[in-house]
């Protein structure tokens, strides 16, 4: 399997990880491109507020790593998989494209646990007309 395949059949509580490091990809990506912003028009003209967004910015990019952390140890992905989420969040734009990638892993994960629930749910004794 490679670094961008999906795994399938993934428990409820691997699809909730997925869906927590989904949840902070994208502001943790958007608080690093209005960082960058800040810094260039700090050096530039009067305006700083490098200070207030740097914070903002660790305080997200922390909780990505936390999460990170809980999805690599619920889901199993392999190093290179994780090696790829976490470069993700230090890339300007990776955290959308991480986004993508982790909504392709929780659907399929959501799709799986629904195949197998309906397979659980049927009865295994067929009546015979």
């Amino acid at each position: 399997m490679s670094i961008l395949e999906t795994p399938t059949g993934l428990p409820p509580k691997s699809v909730s990880a997925l869906r927590r490091l989904r949840l902070v990809s994208v502001p943790e990506a958007i608080s690093f491109l209005v960082l960058l912003g800040c810094s260039v028009l700090k050096r530039t003209t009067d305006f700083n507020a490098v200070p207030v967004m740097g914070a903002v910015h660790g305080v997200l990019f922390i909780l990505y790593l936390l999460f990170w952390a809980d999805a690599w140890n619920r889901v199993r992905w392999s190093v290179g998989r994780a090696a790829l989420l976490f470069v993700l969040a230090v890339l300007p734009f990776g955290g959308f494209f991480a986004d993508r990638v982790l909504r392709r892993e929780t659907e399929a994960g959501v799709i799986a646990a629904r195949a197998r629930k309906e397979a659980n749910a049927r009865p295994s004794n067929v009546e015979r007309r």
